[in-house]
């Protein structure tokens, strides 16, 4: 994993995520992490070609998927399909701890027999989204388990391919059992829109963007734009853009010399005092504070 991505969500120009793999050469990424207000990881909505599992340890927490939030408690496990726009969330300001895991699903495709029975059922389906497994589940407790093996492994392609065909047996039991989840058509539509406006924000986040600007990009009207919005990432589309902007500040406290003030030119914030009054509202200090606390290793975020 690399350091200076830690603590960060890396995106492509289209939005999609840049997945931190654990090893370059074999494509899955497993942490033993935790969430708490003012992370710099919590509410950015991403996708990627990638399948993404977590499972709670203690707290609760939630996710978004596709503009739906689910709640998580302690011993949930959580299934996200590839390409679905999603984000964790943190709930009651607590903090939760969980494994994560996200791989790409070619791990298992070891035929095209598999990939047709057992792969693209799942990941072609375009009704479901995520699955979650919780108490009432009789797979609950097995898919966990199987959860909590993963951090002693990672660095092995060996057994975390064949915990992953354990997880996907899982994954295809569950599925037929509980059904698939229903269909959503409307995020169907608006999914489309809300990735191309991502993508304006993630081109232009430097200079001034207005609600005609985000709408416009999305070919929607700006009350639909309001409500896209406010059904992914439960924000307005100008809060969304300053948010978007005060992470790009934590990335250059985390990784460049810049000036405060070179780092609001290059982020779209008119001027220090406004960029650093916002950073510390996110992330309960300073920009100095945080670029300190970072450079010592004492970050927490």
């Amino acid at each position: 994993m690399k350091r200076e991505q830690m603590g960060l969500i890396v995106k492509r120009d289209d939005g999609s995520e840049i997945v931190n793999y654990d090893d370059p050469s074999f494509p899955s990424y497993i942490y033993d992490g935790w969430i708490a207000p003012h992370v710099t990881w919590e509410r950015v909505p991403h996708y990627h070609q990638d399948i993404e599992m977590l499972a709670v340890k203690s707290g609760k927490m939630a996710y978004s998927v596709d503009g739906k939030t689910i709640l998580l408690n302690a011993g949930d496990t959580i299934f996200v399909n590839a390409n679905r726009i999603h984000y964790s969330i943190c709930v009651d300001d607590t903090t939760a701890k969980y494994v994560i895991f996200v791989a790409d699903p070619a791990i298992l495709n070891s035929s095209v027999a598999v990939q047709m029975q057992a792969l693209l059922p799942i990941l072609d389906n375009p009704e479901l989204s995520y699955i979650r497994f919780r108490d009432i589940n009789e797979n609950t407790e097995d898919i966990f388990d199987l959860m909590m093996k993963l951090p002693d492994i990672k660095h092995d392609p060996f057994q975390i391919t064949k915990t992953f065909y354990s997880i996907w047996e899982i994954l295809l039991a569950q599925s037929k059992t509980i059904g698939f989840v229903e269909a959503e058509n409307k995020s169907d539509t608006y999914k489309s829109s809300f990735k191309q406006m991502m993508y304006f924000i993630q081109q232009n986040f430097r200079e001034p963007i207005n609600l005609d600007a985000i709408a416009g990009s999305g070919n929607v009207s700006k009350s639909l734009c309001n409500k896209i919005f406010n059904q992914y990432v439960g924000e307005s589309p100008v809060n969304y853009v300053l948010h978007f902007r005060v992470r790009k500040v934590a990335e250059y406290l985390r990784n460049s010399s810049y000036s405060l003030s070179q780092i609001a030119d290059l982020t779209g914030f008119n001027g220090v005092s406004y960029m650093s009054e916002t950073f510390k509202k996110n992330f309960g200090q300073s920009p100095r504070d945080y670029r300190k606390a970072w450079a010592t290793g004492t970050a927490t975020a």
